[in-house]
């Protein structure tokens, strides 16, 4: 029987962290240099650490903290690392284990082998970051220490800055490291998007694999299940780059379906629209993709309206993307969009442009149009220092307000949804009530929503989309049917 995949986990290069701090290094040196300040001072972070499930011995599967990995690469947790600004260094710092440990988890490795294996500058252990780094600076009493310490501005939580024993034998720096950064993380290399295209392949290829599989009578969990075993079974990718969402029917119109309190776990039923937004995580770099589908395999009229007035969106975005286009008017566009399909499909009545003015768009599109991806789901750097959150309904949902630069790999994923407690308030509000087809807008009660989602790199000229999934309504029946993917198009003789 033939592999449902022709996918090898491809290999990751030491050589993508080592670009990734010299990165950082020549960005950080250089702001030192335009801040007229001493281009000396150590950059520490600390890594994250191994958590047991509340009060038990149950450790949860280890990742490792975003900002360490995109600079080290490091798997193990409760490790330090530094990067020393005058010399250009750089620092592993690993915990010191116990003896036991080589009894119930294996190996304990030298020093020597975190050194060779990150292609680090230097390896100890952490009991010796004070020690070490003073020797850096010994003609200073008390070295300078860049730590992180900021805002991301999609989860609103903050960065937590290293701390380990003798801090307070150092001066510390909280505000300038994070920025860098963060502004580092944003265009990714080409090591950085070799894996992200392969997270992509391996979890196109799992999307297609649960649309052959999907039958009526199954559990919404059991769709989960396939797509994760195809990425792990032939992606390597042991984790999730987030919680899959799989929905079905009036379950598609909740936007993070599939949280513990909904656990993906309706029975499908014929007539269903589904909606699965799932995306694999390798080695450290993460997918983000939904696709939208009739779980029979068969559109139906009022299906193909929701599906191709997102697919017309989803496009008219992709065609338009290249470096300089402000992503604002990007979302606006998916709106617009959107909403001149559901007119012309009688689902709304009036003129766009005076919808458009009211934000009627964000009743059926409440989210943000997409996210930077990369390391995290939602990578940092959406908001530059001084760039403000828009206000209004749909438009505070951005996740980022910023103008398109070459090397930026961001989703672009327009949905359209019926959401009760959305469309009730603004069919009841004598601004926008007059804008519904009443009877229409009754029709899709319970049908649910449709988004489409892809990831996309930003090239000098436009863009490429990293994935590759059925999109058109005919792509999609015919694969249902049992077509192959991608679809071979015969040509017609002359």
């Amino acid at each position: 029987m033939a592999s449902p995949s022709l996918l090898t986990p491809p290999p990751v290069p030491v050589e993508l962290y080592v670009t990734n701090r010299q990165k950082l290094l020549k960005s950080f040196r250089q702001h030192l240099s335009d801040s007229a300040r001493p281009l000396q001072g150590i950059v520490l972070l600390q890594g994250g650490d191994e958590r047991t499930r509340y009060d038990t011995d149950h450790l949860e599967l280890f990742r490792q903290e975003s900002y360490f990995a995109y600079l080290f690469g490091v798997i193990e947790p409760g490790f330090y690392g530094a990067i020393d600004i005058a010399s250009g260094k750089s620092i592993l710092f690993a915990p010191k284990l116990p003896p036991d440990y080589a009894v119930w988890s294996g190996e304990i490795k030298p020093l020597s082998y975190f050194k060779e294996k990150y292609d680090v500058s230097m390896a100890y252990h952490t009991d010796e970051i004070a020690a070490v780094l003073h020797k850096l600076y010994p003609e200073l009493e008390k070295p300078l220490l860049f730590l992180l310490h900021g805002l991301n501005t999609d989860s609103k939580n903050y960065a937590v800055p290293a701390n380990f024993e003798g801090i307070d034998t150092f001066v510390t720096d909280l505000n300038t490291l994070h920025p860098i950064l963060t502004e580092c993380r944003v265009l990714k290399s080409e090591l950085e998007l070799a894996l992200i295209q392969f997270a992509n392949d391996v979890s196109s290829e799992a999307h297609v694999q649960v649309m052959r599989n999907i039958k009526v009578g199954m559990k919404e969990y059991q769709l989960e299940s396939l797509f994760l075993h195809h990425t792990y079974m032939y992606g390597g990718c042991r984790h999730c780059s987030y919680t899959c969402i799989c929905a079905t029917g009036d379950n598609s119109a909740v936007l993070h379906y599939g949280h513990a309190a909904a656990p993906n776990d309706r029975t499908l039923e014929d007539g269903d629209i589904a909606l699965f937004d799932m995306g694999a995580e390798y080695q450290f770099y993460g997918s983000d993709i939904t696709c939208s589908f009739p779980v029979n395999g068969k559109f139906t009229s009022d299906q193909s309206l929701i599906y191709n007035a997102v697919l017309k969106a989803h496009d008219a975005v992709i065609s338009v993307m290249k470096p300089g286009i402000n992503w604002v008017e990007m979302h606006k566009l998916a709106e617009k969009i959107i909403l001149e399909s559901l007119t012309e499909g009688s689902v709304l009545v009036g003129d766009v442009m005076d919808m458009m003015a009211e934000r009627l768009g964000a009743v059926f599109m409440p989210h943000g149009l997409g996210h930077f991806l990369g390391i995290d789901t939602h990578d940092p750097g959406g908001f530059l220092q001084g760039l403000e959150r828009p206000e209004g309904p749909g438009l505070s949902s951005l996740r980022t307000v910023r103008d398109l630069k070459e090397g930026m790999v961001i989703t672009v994923e327009p949905g359209c949804y019926f959401i009760d407690a959305l469309l009730d308030p603004a069919m009841e509000n004598s601004k926008t009530s007059k804008f519904f087809n009443v009877e229409a807008v009754n029709r899709f009660r319970g049908f649910g929503g449709v988004r489409i989602e892809s990831d996309l790199l930003v090239t000098a000229n436009g863009c490429r989309n990293m994935t590759n999934c059925p999109r058109e309504t005919w792509e999609i029946e015919a694969v249902m049917a049992g077509s192959p993917w991608p679809i071979v198009k015969k040509s017609i003789p002359t």
